[in-house]
């Protein structure tokens, strides 16, 4: 009989099956393809929306927030923008050390991370649109309840995210949760951006007109002045409605968190073959971060992400369609690169709403394509690494979790980027028109900035190594190591239960 401290406790619990009548012992174990059910994929999809909507509210308007409500000069909404940001990247390695360092409990490991940072995570972000009563101060406030909410909604994002793989150990179960998921995730940067914008919207924050004869710095003082004289009770009017949707996606917040932790069960066996004792985290670290298809991986998307902050919603079925029929690495470049005729577009024509609706839905069939496949991508890139290192086990939260790295990391820059730019170019707070630079400065960042980003990622996704056929050769040896591992336990057991 095989050696080792696992093997002796695999056979004492054995013992006491072989001392049972053969009608009492359990059948043999085989490999199942047990399918989730809607109601399994619906209540995993709707834990994604909370980081969407919070995400989306927080793209879209807080930068509006800082300096049109909040009233802050753009080179400190800049950094608040960026260091929120890239603390939020950090937090992402961070939490996913102390996931893989977290025992499993009767909720499992990943769900008491998601149950108990909510509340925390909802009160933070409401506190990141209330406007304090202190004359200075208030970015270190703002700096400080954006870093500890992007901290807490990391405690919620990076557990979800790995929990892909321990709902099933099926591919295509996996895959079709994705699309579940990716699917709410859409409807959540909508209605993230419905919400808020209706609310707030309600309140107008009058703009004010620039004499020709002012200068820059002349407007800065003009607009202090209007602001503590005539615009007092419509700026309270709009920092009210800012705390009033902040409440609304709180709550949303909560149920989204609720349904997920009821309506999930996490599956400790979904993804752990039978192995060794797992091996440190930055042992683990290392072996992820040398595995050469996941490096591709994530700098691929490194750069599209840059370029996609919105989406669509409808076709998120479709290339789900798409990358079942004719492959995920070809998905890729016709989904990603479909978009680059509309960034063009946008700013090459002369403004029309018509034309804008046409080419955003338009644009949406790539961006839809852009938030499915990475999270698709991913779980195979994490069987290839087990079968290289099978040795190995519990990285899943570290592949997950650098990958959110990056992907929060680019965010940052972006924010940082362009709020910067704007600043450089003049733009004027609560201005009613805004210098001829502004305009320039918003089509680069609209559209050559991200069309070369794009360009640039696709080149990159041809080192890309996991095709439609290396994945199948995958998924049969992982299947064959899986019904290896089973029988060798089986004959174990049977061994010893001979044997008393």
């Amino acid at each position: 009989m095989a050696g080792g401290g696992g093997a002796e406790r695999v056979r004492v619990g054995a013992a006491a099956a072989g001392l049972l009548p053969p009608s009492c012992r359990q059948p043999r174990r085989r490999e199942s393809r047990e399918r989730l059910s809607v109601c399994s994929k619906l209540c995993y999809a709707v834990g994604g929306a909370p980081y969407q909507t919070t995400g989306c509210a927080l793209g879209f308007f807080l930068q509006i927030y800082l300096l049109d409500v909040a009233q802050l000069d753009p080179f400190y909404a800049s950094i608040i923008l960026f260091v929120g940001r890239a603390w939020d990247a950090i937090t992402d390695p961070m939490v996913g050390f102390f996931i893989s360092k977290t025992p499993w409990t009767r909720f499992g490991r990943l769900m008491p991370w998601i149950i108990f940072s909510t509340p925390f995570a909802v009160i933070s972000y409401f506190l990141i649109w209330f406007v304090p009563d202190i004359s200075t101060g208030q970015v270190m406030w703002y700096l400080i309840f954006y870093c500890i909410f992007q901290t807490l909604v990391t405690c919620f994002h990076v557990p979800y995210s790995a929990l892909t793989m321990f709902i099933s150990r099926e591919q295509s179960e996996r895959d079709s949760a994705t699309a579940y998921r990716m699917t709410v995730e859409v409807l959540g940067t909508v209605l993230g951006t419905a919400i808020q914008g209706q609310i707030v919207g309600k309140a107008v924050t009058p703009c004010i007109e620039t004499p020709p004869f002012l200068s820059e710095t002349n407007f800065s003082v003009a607009i202090r002045n209007v602001n503590m004289t005539h615009y007092t009770g419509s700026l309270a009017d709009t920092r009210n409605a800012y705390m009033v949707a902040a409440g609304v996606i709180g709550g949303l917040y909560i149920l989204c968190a609720v349904i997920l932790s009821v309506g999930v069960r996490e599956k400790r066996e979904s993804s752990e073959l039978q192995s060794d004792e797992p091996v440190s985290f930055f042992r683990g670290l290392k072996l992820v971060m040398n595995h050469g298809a996941y490096i591709k991986l994530i700098t691929g998307f490194l750069f599209t992400s840059l370029a996609f902050m919105l989406s669509a919603t409808l076709t998120i079925p479709f290339w789900q369609w798409f990358l079942t029929r004719f492959g995920k690495k070809t998905a890729v470049y016709v989904g990603i690169s479909s978009a680059v005729p509309f960034l063009i577009t946008v700013v090459v024509l002369d403004s029309n709403l018509v034309v804008t609706y046409i080419v955003a839905v338009a644009a949406g069939i790539s961006v839809a394509a852009a938030f499915l496949l990475p999270w698709s991508m991913l779980p195979d890139v994490i069987d290839d690494f087990k079968l290289q290192h099978p040795e190995s086990r519990g990285h899943e939260a570290i592949f997950f979790s650098f990958y959110v790295f990056f992907t929060k990391f680019t965010s940052g820059v972006s924010l940082g980027i362009s709020t910067l730019s704007l600043d450089f170019a003049g733009y004027q707070t609560r201005g009613c028109s805004q210098p001829s630079e502004v305009n320039i400065t918003l089509k680069l960042l609209v559209s050559a900035v991200p069309v070369g980003l794009i360009l640039l990622g696709l080149l990159l996704f041809k080192l890309y190594p996991i095709d439609e056929e290396k994945r199948r050769e995958n998924k049969k040896a992982l299947q064959d190591l899986r019904e290896e591992s089973n029988s060798s336990s089986e004959s174990d057991s049977t061994e010893l239960a001979n044997i008393v």
